[in-house]
């Protein structure tokens, strides 16, 4: 079993940054596949980004170039770092993890944190 709690999301204005930490416990994090999730208002849950354990990253289109994905195995916290933030990021986000390989998937992740939300003003 894992436990995964988000933190660091707020508001913010367009074209400002913010750093999502998501800190896991209960099992070796460098085992786990990991990723970041988002849900804004009436939408589905959308994919973001996601970080191997061979250190392999793959984001989404509409995020490239500007989030970037990585842990800390030592802490077991995966982060996610944000510039260039559009009102369009607004969203509850998501940190996700499972065993094995790398995934964009939100059906195959086992273990879910509870969310932040992320607000960016226009």
């Amino acid at each position: 079993q894992v436990q995964l709690v988000e933190s660091g999301g707020g508001l913010v204005q367009a074209g400002g940054s913010l750093r999502l930490s998501c800190a896991a416990s209960g099992r070796t994090f460098s085992s786990l596949a990991l990723g970041w999730f988002r849900q804004a208002p009436g939408k589905g849950r959308e994919f973001v980004a996601t970080l191997g354990s061979d250190d392999y990253t793959y984001y989404a289109d509409s995020v490239k170039g500007r989030f970037t994905i990585s842990s800390d195995n030592a802490k077991n916290t995966v982060f996610l770092q944000m510039i260039s933030l559009k009102p369009e990021d607004t969203a509850v986000y998501y940190c996700a993890a499972k065993p094995g390989v790398v995934a964009a998937r939100d059906s195959v992740y086992t273990f879910w944190g509870q969310g932040t939300q992320v607000t960016v003003s226009s």
